[in-house]
């Protein structure tokens, strides 16, 4: 067995030593410098964070007194007005499906010859629908009451009435028919055949 003292022999590698103790300072530093620059960004990311919540907290508050406000503020006969309004809203729309082409390819159907029309009002009634006002102008009586029977005879017309009829300037019949319009129905084919 050597025996040797280690005191009184010159250490040879001592710079590789230093070396090693300097690099494993430096990372520990670097790693010191890191933890600490990203505990900095997330507490000032956390700030932010905490500070915009407040914010939309305080935001949300503030809108739900708002509402609150307004729900109070509500007027019944404003609701009312609403609801009236959108009930024509809904007139307008029946209005728009309406399809003049339809109706007046039905009167073409059932028109007879020594008859015009001058006139077509639609109106939209809550309770029977379309309701249609028709002036016609013949010849004679018997061609009105032609055309009336022909209209009936579609199935598109119900509660046809006529209104005002009298003899005009020109010694022609001038008549008023109202009548509920089903555009749904479907024009009788007899219809055509009674067309003079």
């Amino acid at each position: 067995m050597i025996h040797t003292n280690l005191s009184t022999r010159p250490f040879y590698n001592e710079r590789a030593v230093q070396l090693v103790l300097a690099a494993v300072a430096v990372v520990a530093v670097a790693a010191t410098v890191f933890n600490v620059t990203r505990i900095v960004q997330l507490s000032r990311r956390d700030t932010q964070l905490a500070t915009q919540a407040s914010r939309d907290e305080a935001r949300a508050a503030d809108l739900r007194a708002t509402a609150a406000r307004l729900r109070a503020t509500v007027d019944p006969r404003a609701i009312e007005l609403a609801s009236v309004d959108a009930r024509q809203a809904n007139d307008l729309i029946e209005r728009r499906t309406f399809s003049w082409t339809e109706l007046f390819n039905r009167f073409e159907m059932t028109l007879p010859d020594d008859v015009r029309i001058a006139a077509v009002r639609p109106k939209i009634d809550p309770k029977q629908g379309i309701v249609l006002t028709v002036i016609v102008i013949a010849k004679s009586i018997d061609d009105v009451n032609q055309f009336v029977d022909n209209l009936e005879a579609t199935g598109a017309f119900a509660a046809l009435e006529k209104h005002d009829e009298h003899v005009d300037d020109q010694n022609q019949w001038e008549a008023a028919l109202q009548a509920v319009y089903m555009p749904a129905a479907r024009p009788a084919a007899a219809a055509e055949g009674t067309r003079r």
